[in-house]
């Protein structure tokens, strides 16, 4: 997997992700770990990126570390959440001193995993950090219901640029493997510099991931909507899991 456009613009991360409701997220996971979780307040993000749901649950008094493979992300997060702790490793092998209360993976990051044996690692790493009945939150694609053809995109400007963000997933219709295809375009006045990447990605149907998961964790699938706590109605190809440690 290539990291290098991460790496590289990790600066304009967050201008990259302008539109996204850190703060919704953030809120919706905090009620579900009062809801199905123990009520503990040890919390790990996985490629927590620049820190902005670390930011949240530090306001809420958890004690707070963020793991991400990427030092420069890591080296943003530390000055946006100085109160926390930060890791540098990869999602599938890691292993921790302390229990966790609260494991979170947003943003479909959990798919960074390169294989399905890399995600089955990963879930028994998260399974021995988390203390008793710890919760671990993320959210997903079905790779059945991925349409290459869907495009989003925003424009975003900074100090005396426009930034155009594109981002698409791509699957091919078979084996374990999708990618997402990122494309960040930058103007400035009659100068124009674009950067490409892929990132090849694990796939997997929901019918795939729930065996996976059920070794180690009690799961709920809920709908892909932060403004609600709404069951997931089994045909949607975006969800949420809630997994409590067994």
């Amino acid at each position: 997997m290539s990291t290098a456009l991460y790496t590289d613009l990790s600066h304009y991360y967050d201008l990259m992700c302008a539109d996204i409701d850190y703060q919704s997220q953030s809120a919706w996971v905090y009620r579900l770990q009062h809801i199905f979780g123990n009520q503990g307040r040890n919390y790990l993000d996985l490629a927590c990126g620049t820190a902005p749901h670390l930011s949240y649950f530090l306001e809420k008094n958890f004690e707070c570390l963020g793991l991400d493979i990427n030092q420069p992300m890591l080296d943003i997060a530390k000055k946006r959440c100085p109160d926390a702790n930060f890791m540098l490793g990869n999602m599938s092998d890691f292993s921790l001193d302390s229990g966790m209360d609260l494991i979170t993976c947003f943003l479909y990051s959990l798919h960074y995993c390169p294989s399905i044996e890399a995600l089955q690692r990963c879930f028994e790493s998260v399974h021995r950090a988390l203390n008793t009945g710890g919760l671990f939150c993320f959210n997903a694609v079905d790779k059945q219901t991925i349409d290459n053809q869907k495009v989003e995109h925003h424009v975003s400007h900074y100090k005396d640029s426009e930034f155009t963000f594109t981002s698409a997933w791509y699957y091919s219709g078979s084996d374990s493997q999708q990618s997402l295809r990122l494309s960040i375009q930058k103007t400035a006045a009659e100068f124009k510099q674009v950067w490409q990447d892929t990132h090849l990605m694990v796939a997997f149907t929901f019918e795939e991931l729930l065996a996976l998961l059920a070794p180690y964790f009690s799961v709920t699938v809920f709908s892909h909507d932060y403004t609600k706590l709404e069951p997931w109605n089994g045909q949607t190809g975006n969800a949420i899991f809630s997994c409590v440690k067994k």
